[in-house]
């Protein structure tokens, strides 16, 4: 049993980059789905996809989240850091007027709202604070 599956997919994505794979394929949740969207309207990820797998049983087929990674022209990545704030032991909670801009904006936070996940920046416009999950630039 996994203790912090967003950990684990932020993990599983640093480490393909570091060895510049294309893609990464890892257990779908709805907020790891949620997570990988926002990457995507940011351009850090190239694509998201759920699938689901042949299990050995046909009754069990669970369902997999595969991320298409970015690249520039050079083979550099489009993430550089990635960093997971709130943890299962140590939850990270923000106000409104207490939001981070990460890396003088040219970063992205992503908070968990009562509106749903989005970017540090969309929580400012609409005024909402929340659980600080991850940083990434």
């Amino acid at each position: 049993m996994m203790t912090d599956p967003i950990a684990d997919m932020l993990t599983r994505i640093r480490n393909a980059q570091a060895v510049k794979k294309p893609d990464v394929t890892l257990p779908y949740s709805r907020i790891k789905f949620a997570i990988a969207q926002i990457l995507r309207e940011q351009g850090l990820l190239a694509r998201v996809e759920e699938a689901k797998t042949e299990g050995e049983q046909k009754k069990f087929s669970p369902k997999q989240l595969h991320l298409v990674l970015q690249y520039d022209a050079t083979g550099a990545s489009a993430i550089t850091h990635l960093r997971r704030i709130s943890k299962p032991g140590r939850r990270s909670y923000v106000g409104k007027t207490a939001i981070p801009t990460v890396l003088n904006n040219l970063g992205i936070a992503i908070l968990s709202t009562s509106q749903g996940l989005m970017t540090n920046r969309e929580a400012k416009k609409k005024g909402l604070g929340g659980e600080l999950i991850c940083e990434i630039w």
